[in-house]
């Protein structure tokens, strides 16, 4: 799959307006997206995220409103727009009766692609899945299976990735292993849409966040700039206690880990013997 790079941002949009009969779900949204970049769009459950992704990846029409991807409008150019993009949805695309070497291969014939075993390769290697490319995907993880669907999302090097919701169902671990995807493939070249309602996936993500509220854009900036909407911070001096993240990584992490914590807690002190 190969589509010449078209000049100006990745994505742009404009006064985009979306309604399901009398509800209003997009009511003017506008945002650009920045080449190579990792853009999220912040909101709540309902705030119209989705819609917006369905949208741009020529799913969905917008009743009012443009948008463009790599150059191409999406109302008007649908075939180039899905010759630039993948999407990657809520639940992981996999095929688990095969292994994630297979399912690589898989989706590099059925795009007719040179190599199909050599594409699958390399991206098991990117994706840190060499050692379980011949397992079955059902054996796999949460935060494999999410890796297994977006590296089978990046065969035929797409320039624009969408990503709806990429850690939802998660747990801790599988969280922090598609965030350091994410960033890689931002490192790569890749332009990254996500949509996410966890503030801290956002926070370590992106490098704009827009945040998108009852069917509008309500601030758009880059964390520092968001952060100045707020009044200056006051400098205390508290006790700062270790968070629950922090334990938990602490003890499954790896082994010296895990002993560090064990011994601290055997040695820490009784009630009876504080006082």
């Amino acid at each position: 799959m190969t589509v010449n790079r078209v000049p100006g941002p990745a994505i742009h949009v404009q006064d985009l307006k979306k309604s399901y009969k009398e509800l209003e779900v997009l009511r003017g949204v506008d945002f650009d997206v920045a080449r190579g970049s990792i853009f999220a769009l912040l909101g709540s459950n309902g705030a119209g995220k989705t819609t917006v992704v369905k949208i741009l990846s020529t799913l969905l029409n917008a009743d009012a409103g443009t948008a463009s991807v790599n150059g191409f409008d999406v109302a008007t150019q649908a075939a180039d727009v899905r010759e630039s993009i993948s999407l990657t949805g809520q639940f992981a695309a996999v095929d688990e009766i095969l292994s994630g070497r297979e399912n690589l291969v898989l989706v590099a014939r059925l795009r007719r692609l040179k190599g199909p075993g050599t594409i699958a390769e390399d991206l098991l290697h990117r994706f840190s899945l060499t050692d379980a490319g011949a397992r079955r995907v059902s054996t796999y993880s949460g935060g494999m299976r999410r890796r297994l669907d977006i590296a089978m999302s990046l065969i035929g090097n797409p320039q624009v990735i969408f990503l709806d919701e990429p850690t939802a169902g998660l747990d801790p671990e599988g969280r922090i292993e598609v965030w350091r995807t994410v960033k890689e493939l931002a490192d790569h070249g890749t332009t990254v849409l996500l949509t996410t309602q966890y503030l801290d996936e956002a926070e370590q993500l992106a490098d704009r966040i827009a945040i998108l509220h009852e069917g509008r854009i309500i601030v758009n900036g880059t964390l520092t700039e968001l952060k100045h909407l707020l009044p200056p911070a006051k400098v205390e001096y508290v006790e700062k206690q270790p968070t629950l993240e922090d334990v938990f990584f602490a003890v499954v992490g790896n082994g010296k880990d895990s002993d560090a914590v064990a011994i601290t807690a055997a040695s820490a002190p009784t009630s009876k013997e504080q006082r």
